[in-house]
């Protein structure tokens, strides 16, 4: 026989615990000649059986059942369905727990939380040490802060030594050019990259450039080639984020970007970057955008990962419309302007392929190229031309 305090030694439990389980009839004491309560060794063998189905999850109802009668198989099947559900929510824990240690990826959690919640994803950067730069970089290429800097390393190697750092070509810029019919004395050329827009603006009106880009090598290179070309004088750089743009409001008569307005978001962008422009000022920009209406599910995957925001031409006319641009004209590039791309970065991941062996960099633009390979029509790169039509 154990009195109470003993058998709340032998299981671990309260003494308040054991005397509303004998209220409800789950152990049963007999009292002493002196008032004491005593416990039978049957009633310490029910509390460790109890103990037992309420590590399986059940409720202390359910515990009582099962001792009392046979057991319910339909309400264990469901029970062990809610605990499935909690054990696979714990490992999801678990994972990002140990991917925010640097014990595995995160690029799954860093490209879900992109589609869910782009902004609050960047702050979050930032506030974990990576400045601005380094955090729309993240985002975007690596979506791994635990192997950012090996893929940054790597992603420069490619990169460095491209002139084109996406799908264009002169007479593509040309053509958008043409378009822009009002006097153009101030350009603002956003993610210039190593200049080869920058020439074509250049060359093509007497405009003063700011060329901003986030990469210093980048706009040295750019202003090496503008002094070689005898342009340089009208041609300022800046390093700077697109989301932070160091520039007066009502600035410029024209604002171009190729390829580089998704960084931020196409819509996010447009609303950013309207202040800039001068009363019926130009936007000139460049976006990948659906092309027909049921692309091929490959094809899907691929750039709902990559870029989730991606839509069709119609879709990016509307956010323009509603963000207080006028349509001038639109155009898809040429396929002149997509090889010009990917026929000289396929031959450097040729060149590069052993040294970046085993290289995440290397396995996503290969993936890339293949994916562009099975385009068939199904994305294109668009250009929008538009004005700005309402001021304020």
């Amino acid at each position: 026989m154990y009195r109470i305090s003993e058998l709340a030694q032998h299981v671990g439990l309260s003494r308040s615990t054991l005397l509303y389980y004998e209220k409800l009839g789950l152990i049963s004491a007999k009292r002493q000649a002196n008032g004491y309560r005593s416990y039978s060794e049957n009633d310490l063998q029910r509390l460790v059986l109890l103990q037992q189905l309420q590590a399986g999850g059940l409720s202390l109802k359910e515990c009582q059942a099962c001792l009392e009668a046979k057991i319910d198989r339909e309400k264990l099947l469901h029970r062990l369905d809610v605990l499935d559900d909690e054990i696979a929510k714990k490992q999801k824990a678990r994972e990002l727990l140990s991917s925010m240690l640097g014990m595995n990826s995160m690029r799954d959690w860093h490209q879900t939380i992109e589609q869910q919640a782009p902004s609050a994803h960047l702050e979050w950067l930032i506030k974990q040490g990576f400045d601005e730069k380094q955090a729309m970089r993240l985002k975007w290429l690596s979506k791994d802060m635990n192997e950012h800097d090996r893929y940054m390393q790597d992603f420069n190697l490619v990169f460095e030594a491209l002139e084109t750092w996406g799908p264009g070509s002169k007479a593509d810029r040309l053509k958008a050019l043409n378009r822009v019919a009002n006097q153009i004395n101030t350009i603002l050329e956003i993610g210039c990259g190593q200049g080869i827009a920058t020439q074509i603006l250049a060359e093509n009106t007497q405009a003063t450039i700011t060329a901003v880009d986030n990469e210093e090598f980048a706009l040295d290179a750019l202003m090496q080639k503008m002094k070689a070309k005898g342009l340089d004088n009208r041609i300022s750089t800046v390093c700077a984020n697109m989301t932070s743009l160091p520039c007066e409001a009502a600035s410029f008569d024209l604002i171009w970007s190729e390829g580089s307005a998704y960084i931020m978001g196409v819509e996010a962008a447009l609303k950013a970057w309207k202040p800039l422009l001068k009363e019926n000022g130009v936007l000139v920009l460049s976006d990948a955008v659906w092309s027909v209406d049921k692309p091929k599910q490959g094809i899907v995957d691929f750039w709902q990962k990559e870029y989730p925001d991606m839509t069709t031409t119609a879709a990016r006319i509307k956010q323009a419309e509603a963000a207080g641009y006028e349509l001038i004209d639109t155009f898809s590039l040429s396929e002149e302007a997509w090889q010009a791309y990917y026929r000289p970065l396929e031959a450097r991941l040729n060149e590069l392929k052993e040294e970046l062996y085993g290289s995440s960099v290397l396995a996503d633009i290969e993936r890339e190229i293949a994916i562009f390979h099975q385009r068939a029509g199904e994305y294109d790169y668009q250009m929008f031309i538009l004005k700005n039509s309402k001021i304020g």
